[in-house]
């Protein structure tokens, strides 16, 4: 990600990964509870109470403003999730549900 156009209290670690400044939340995280969730900056703020919303509004224009590689970057991490999740296989509560008859 360039670090040219950043919004104030956005930095980007060596590692290229978005951050606001001074949390330890990332920018993509706001960014999914945003199109996961539905949620408006003012809910995000209500969720996060450590956020300010001008940090929110700065992390959403963030993700607007370089949405094509926010989107990359989440179909990979999900996609590594799901393979992580196959690779794994059954865990215990779902064969333990299985017996019972409780899962198909």
């Amino acid at each position: 990600m360039t670090t040219a156009a950043l919004p104030k209290h956005i930095s980007v670690d060596n590692l290229g990964v978005a951050w606001i400044q001074g949390t330890r939340v990332k920018v993509i995280e706001v960014a999914l509870d945003h199109i996961a969730h539905g949620w408006s900056a003012d809910e995000i703020a209500r969720q996060h109470p450590e956020l300010t919303l001008g940090q929110i509004h700065s992390a959403l224009s963030c993700y607007y403003d370089n949405k094509t590689e926010f989107e990359e970057i989440i179909a990979e991490d999900y996609e590594s999730a799901k393979a992580l999740g196959t690779a794994a296989g059954e865990t215990p509560l779902r064969l333990r549900l299985r017996s019972k008859g409780l899962l198909s």
